[in-house]
């Protein structure tokens, strides 16, 4: 792979992975257009840590108040305390694990059949036409109210299957989980973070489980310096991405993405059934 590749699919990763319009289908057009073939799935893994990395640099104080929050509370479970009612912090921690559950129980049941949908565009095109459909339906949801004290498990389940779905190539992860977050009546600034903080343990995990096959299958795994870079630029493009989408959603704008995916999913389309 080459430098500007890298430069290239680094950015892309930034901005797709946050920006409603799907990271892993932009990453798997840019590989058919370059003709970049599967030995650089090492290089795939590492720019979702890129952006898994921007996650933790926006909501470092969120994250870190999380984890030792939700310790406090398992601390007190084992001294046999009494549990008192859950602050903000532990109920997030709580709604984040059990919404991963249905992304692993789906990315795991369903994996071989996710895999086969990358070796070709056309299922990707016609995603992307189904993601601009439902960040539509999603921009004219009336009510969304509901705050963290409001939030059911039952929302974070339906949430973290939307999440699963979403590792269909072409369907947006943050949008798919937006969407149903905003359908369950979230309020749009509590739908964008709990997106992005469902994002941390599905993305570690989903990279642990890639690097482990890319080494079991003996493909090259080496940190070159277009990987660094792309990594590098993942990351920051990443940052001013949440930044943009967290103004895009107040703004009510969420629908000019689905203008965007409806027209890259056309040509999309289009490209494989003529050329």
């Amino acid at each position: 792979m080459t430098l500007i590749q890298a430069i290239i699919l680094g950015i892309f990763q930034g901005i797709a992975e946050f920006l409603p319009i799907s990271s892993s289908g932009h990453l798997v057009l840019l590989q058919h257009f370059f003709n970049i073939k599967e030995g650089n799935l090492f290089f795939t893994e590492m720019l979702h840590f890129g952006t898994l990395i921007s996650i933790i640099i926006v909501y470092f104080n969120d994250v870190v108040k999380i984890v030792v929050e939700f310790f406090k509370l398992i601390g007190n479970i084992i001294k046999n305390k009494k549990v008192k009612p859950l602050n903000t912090y532990q109920k997030l921690g709580l709604l984040i694990i059990v919404g991963s559950i249905p992304t692993a129980i789906i990315g795991l049941l369903f994996e071989d059949f996710f895999e086969k949908l990358y070796s070709s565009v056309l299922p990707i095109g016609i995603a992307f036409l189904i993601t601009g459909v439902l960040l539509w339906i999603a921009e004219n949801k009336a009510d969304e109210n509901k705050n963290i004290k409001n939030m059911t498990f039952l929302d974070s389940i339906v949430i973290g299957t939307f999440q699963g779905i979403a590792i269909i190539p072409g369907i947006s992860r943050s949008g798919s989980t937006i969407v149903a977050a905003l359908m369950r009546g979230l309020n749009r600034s509590l739908a964008t973070e709990y997106s992005f903080l469902l994002a941390l343990p599905a993305t570690f995990g989903a990279g642990l489980l890639g690097i482990v096959k890319v080494i079991k299958s003996g493909s090259e795994v080496s940190f070159t310096m277009p990987l660094l870079i792309g990594m590098l630029l993942s990351t920051i493009v990443g940052i001013f991405s949440i930044k943009i989408l967290v103004k895009v959603l107040k703004k009510n704008k969420l629908h000019y993405f689905s203008y965007y995916l409806w027209i890259v999913g056309l040509l999309t389309i289009i490209s494989k059934i003529f050329f």
